[in-house]
Parts: C-alpha cells; structure tokens; sequence
C-alpha cells in the first residue's frame, strides 16, 4: 500500500503548498483522492501515471477539494483517453463538471460514470476480488464522506518444502492455497495448516478530511493500518475548529488513539502557522506514533 501526497493545506494554492489531493496504490489500482487545484501538475512532477486513474474519490463539495477535477478530466481528453472513469462524490459533482464541459464543448470522448453518494451511513461504493471502499460519513459545513480503503484477504501462501516431502501433485496446489484440505490417492488426508501459510494481514487506510471532531467514526476505522485525518487547526484555536467544523490536532490524536491505529498521518493545515511541526509536538502528546503529510511525501505501509 503506497500513498502519494499531492497536496495537504488548507483553503487555496500558494506558491510553495497545494490543497488536497492525494494517490493511493492499493490491490493493483490507483486510486485518486480528492482533487483540488495543481494535482495534474503534482501528478506530473511524481511520475504518477495519468492512465493507471481509473477511480476518484471526491470527499465533498468545497472547492480546495475538488476544483482540480475538471482540468483533469479535460486533460485526459486531451491524452486521448478511452478507459471510462468513475468518479464518486457528492450529489451535485455531476452537474458541476458536465456543466463546464457542455459550456466549453469540450465533451469528453471517453465514457464518465458519476456515483453520486447521499446516505448519511457508511455504505461500500466500490469492490473488487482485492479492496473495497467505503464511504466515512464526516462532519462538516456541508455534506462530506472521508473513504476507507481494504485490502480483502489473500490467498494462503503454499509451503514448497510441505508439497514436496508429501508429494502433493500440482493440480492440488490452488485448492491449498484458497484453504482446502488434500486427500491424498491412499485416503490420507493432508490439513491445510500443514501445506500452507497464513497470507498477509490485509492493511487498511482510513482518509479523514475536513470534519469536526467526531469520535462515532472510531468503530468503523478501528486498527486502522494507516489513518490520514485532518489536523487544520492547533488547540490555540479551537474554538475557529467549532466554528468552521474543522478538527485539531489533539482531536485528530485522540481520534487515533481511540481508534488503534498503527499510525496517524495529520495534514490539511491552516497557513497561519510558521511550522507544520507545531502539529506532531502537540498530537503526540496523545499518540505516539505521528507523521506529518507534506506535498510530495510519500507513505508506505
């Protein structure tokens, strides 16, 4: 699972930061999350493959969220792309881009599926054999999700050694690995455990960004491999947090704690601060294990 930060500050571009945007690598896809002003050029300067976009997570409506998404969907035009694209956001995403491409007559020629999203609980928006998303449900000024993304468990891993002294044919090889056990020709049964390893502990990756402190999000992000939660304001000014639906971060600390994680990542800064370090001193007051997005960082987990 790898995650490319775009941009991670708040309200507008400036001349050294860019708003919200971020890739996910997870399950063989590349998941874009939000879009806001500068991700083509991000994704440029990152080597990220424009073609390899095939999903794009809108969190809400707020214009450092996703005024990037239509150049980017004129952009791809311009590439000569045919690959269809699902984009899913708020109810309203659909009528913002299309309009901007019927006044420019600037249709696309490939095909766009909007997946406009109004439930006000968690729900699965997107699955395959290997991940699923799901929407987050946030607080906000306006109607707003933050996504988790799942790995689904994999295959069980076959023992070479354990097949070899057994002498188990090959054509048994893909009943070990999806858990079955073996019967061998003289009636033996073979365990499972015995042939194989347990796979990997499929990781996960909560994306929280903008919402007011909302502890009800705990349960469904709980031992999280990695949670991006938003950190726009320090405690100093906690009450413009109340005020704009925002989050600290000590709150976004407090979420993670709660919430198991086995790491916090913080962004979405306001720029009135001098250092984004004035962030991870005072989330680590209350979880260890902070880092701090920056544009261009990049994540492993």
């Amino acid at each position: 699972m790898k995650l490319h930060i775009l941009g991670c500050y708040a309200a507008t571009p400036r001349t050294l930061t860019n708003p919200t945007s971020q890739v996910l690598e997870i399950g063989n896809h590349m998941f874009l999350i939000d879009c806001g002003e500068g991700t083509q050029v991000q994704l440029r300067k990152l080597k990220l493959k424009f073609s390899r976009i095939n999903h794009i997570f809108i969190s809400h409506l707020h214009g450092d969220h996703f005024f990037g998404l239509p150049g980017l969907v004129s952009t791809f035009r311009l590439l000569g792309r045919e690959k269809e694209l699902h984009i899913y956001g708020p109810k309203g995403i659909k009528d913002a881009i299309t309009l901007l491409l019927k006044l420019g007559d600037s249709w696309t020629n490939y095909h766009i599926h909007f997946h406009e999203l109004t439930s006000a609980g968690p729900e699965v928006i997107f699955e395959d054999d290997k991940v699923s998303v799901e929407t987050v449900p946030l607080t906000h000024r306006v109607y707003t999700n933050g996504f988790l993304f799942k790995e689904k468990l994999g295959e069980r891993k076959l023992s070479v050694e354990a097949v070899a002294k057994y002498k188990v044919d090959k054509a048994y090889f893909q009943n070990i690995k999806n858990g079955r056990d073996v019967t061998m020709d003289d009636g033996t049964v073979l365990p499972n455990a015995l042939l194989s390893f347990d796979p990997p502990k499929p990781k996960s990756y909560a994306y929280c960004s903008d919402t007011a402190y909302k502890p009800d999000i705990v349960g469904q992000i709980d031992h999280a491999t990695a949670l991006y939660h938003e950190s726009t304001f320090l405690e100093s000014e906690a009450d413009l947090a109340v005020k704009t639906e925002h989050s600290t971060a000590k709150q976004a600390a407090a979420i993670a704690k709660s919430a198991h994680v086995e790491r916090l990542i913080l962004g979405h800064y306001s720029t009135r601060y001098k250092s984004i370090g004035l962030f991870r001193q005072e989330a680590s007051e209350v979880f260890p294990d902070v880092e701090l997005a920056d544009d261009g960082k990049f994540f492993e987990f």
